[in-house]
């Protein structure tokens, strides 16, 4: 069978074995008829059962949300095969894409490994999480990720006074849970 671009128009050439199928009733009888052939066809684009399974699962709740248009077409299955190709393809680029976005993550810490941390910077990282959660999260986006406190309250979706008070509050417990306070007695 083959498809045929004509201004606009698709065309379908049908094998003499393929019986025509013009205004289909039930979603239900497409479904049953044609459902283990659009699998097979997804397995054999896909290259994975589960894959498969999962394409032609998609395109088919897609076919029924829209099966009163679709099964009024000159050739409901093969616009349906037409779109498990489509999807497949689709699929193909989305792992591919996120293939090639691990790849250049890994480098990215292969090349910028973190390091051990020491036992003094383990204990002062232990206690930054035990801070409430906002102190916590701009201690470690002011010290770890160097960032300003206009980028930190940019990330954070507060002001930078926001930042500034949860930054000196966080500065003051740590500095008493760790003993760092002056010998006037002010933390520093």
């Amino acid at each position: 069978m083959g498809l045929k671009r004509d201004v606009g128009v698709t065309k379908v050439e049908k094998a003499p074995s393929e019986p025509v199928l013009i205004g289909w009733g039930r979603f239900e009888d497409f479904y049953r008829q044609y459902r283990p052939r659009l699998v097979a066809l997804a397995f054999a684009l896909s290259g994975s059962r589960l894959a498969a399974d999962d394409l032609a699962h998609d395109v088919l709740e897609a076919v029924y949300r829209d099966w009163d248009r679709i099964r009024d077409l000159d050739e409901p299955l093969a616009w349906v095969r037409r779109m498990v190709v489509n999807r497949s393809v689709s699929a193909y680029r989305r792992r591919l894409a996120e293939v090639r976005a691990v790849a250049r993550l890994a480098a990215r810490r292969e090349s910028a490994a973190f390091p051990e941390p020491s036992v003094d910077a383990d204990r002062i990282w232990r206690e930054v999480r035990r801070l409430p959660r906002r102190q916590a999260q701009v201690i470690a986006l002011t010290y770890l990720e160097q960032l300003t406190m206009a980028e930190v309250a940019e990330v954070l979706g507060c002001s930078k006074e926001s930042v500034n008070t949860h930054l000196r509050r966080g500065r003051e417990t740590l500095s008493r849970r760790l003993g760092w306070e002056n010998h006037d007695g002010t933390s520093g």
